[in-house]
């Protein structure tokens, strides 16, 4: 009696053991993950190949002395004292930086929005303004760039010539410390095209309905944009701001460019002009990165400035993706 009551307690506790190494199931499963990692291996080879291994890289040269030339040496924290408390341009050109980023990404937001407002408004003529706002953004950076310096030429320009004609004095431009950036501004909001189709996009996706429902309850522009628009299209003004410090945060041909030609020095074979004129208003750090990394051989100091515009980058990126700040509705 005793036997026959004991056999099935055994025979239940083999019911729990782990399934054989080679059973269906295991196998099975095996097969899932290898597919799952075979759909996922071209992201995973361009994930490592062009951002960990670089970023990897990058923290590692950032402790080296390294002049592209001979073996890296290391030098512990050398680097991140000189680029820290030493480089005198490091505070100038993270304040251009940081004054990029949020008075040209703010009012690209506000501009593009204003625009993409205004042409689904307009009845007659939509493919025109679309047009007209949208083919300044194809044009390259340094041809864009060039034309700008020169329609804001403060001697020979016709920007100044015209506000000359209704009394007005143009100022310096790209000549002037003060309007250098401003006039940066100007060129980006200039080719807002992109953000123009992107918020064009957001806005007809918004039910007319809701609209409708506002309009029967009394409401006014401000109100149905408050409490209709805007919830719709806020996944799409974050998007907008990101990618807008992401891209600002890499701010380089324009300014480098601009700079150069203001300048009015002839650029030849063998010319090494120092980037940020005038005054150093124009510099930025991805142009500081260049100039330390490929014009001064000091890679160590140059990965430092790269690591600083990560983790600022990524530091904006995370306070913006917060709930509390407001872009991102609370029942998401």
């Amino acid at each position: 009696m005793a036997l026959s009551l004991s056999t099935p307690a055994k025979s239940a506790g083999r019911g729990t053991e782990p399934a054989p190494r080679d059973s269906p199931l295991r196998r099975k499963r095996n097969r899932e993950r290898l597919r799952t990692l075979g759909f996922l291996s071209p992201w995973l080879v361009g994930f490592s190949v062009f951002f960990g291994y670089p970023l990897i890289a990058t923290v590692y040269f950032s402790f080296m002395h390294y002049n592209q030339i001979k073996a890296p040496t290391f030098v512990g924290l050398r680097n991140w004292r000189y680029v820290l408390e030493q480089m005198p341009l490091f505070g100038p050109a993270l304040w251009n930086t940081l004054w990029l980023v949020v008075v040209m990404v703010a009012l690209r937001v506000v501009f593009g929005l204003g625009v993409g407002l205004l042409i689904t408004k307009i009845k007659t003529g939509v493919g025109l303004f679309r047009t007209a706002f949208y083919v300044p953004y194809l044009a390259p950076p340094v041809a864009a760039t060039v034309a700008f310096v020169f329609l804001l030429n403060p001697s020979t320009g016709p920007v100044n010539e015209m506000l000359s004609w209704i009394g007005l004095h143009g100022p310096s431009w790209f000549n002037d410390p003060d309007w250098s950036k401003p006039s940066l501004v100007l060129l980006s909001l200039w080719g807002i095209g992109d953000l123009m189709v992107i918020f064009m996009a957001s806005l007809l996706d918004v039910p007319k309905e809701q609209y409708e429902a506002a309009e029967l309850d009394g409401a006014g522009a401000w109100t149905k944009f408050r409490y209709v628009t805007w919830p719709a299209i806020t996944p799409i003004v974050l998007f907008a701001v990101v990618t807008g410090v992401v891209q600002t945060m890499q701010y380089y041909t324009q300014a480098l460019v601009a700079g150069k030609l203001a300048s009015g020095v002839s650029i030849g074979p063998g010319t090494v002009i120092q980037p940020g004129y005038p005054d150093h208003s124009t510099l930025t750090v991805p142009q500081l990165v260049y100039s330390m990394g490929f014009q001064n051989f000091n890679t160590g100091a140059a990965c430092v400035l790269s690591l600083v515009l990560f983790a600022i980058a990524m530091a904006v990126t995370l306070l913006l993706m917060r709930k509390s700040v407001g872009l991102i509705p609370a029942e998401d």
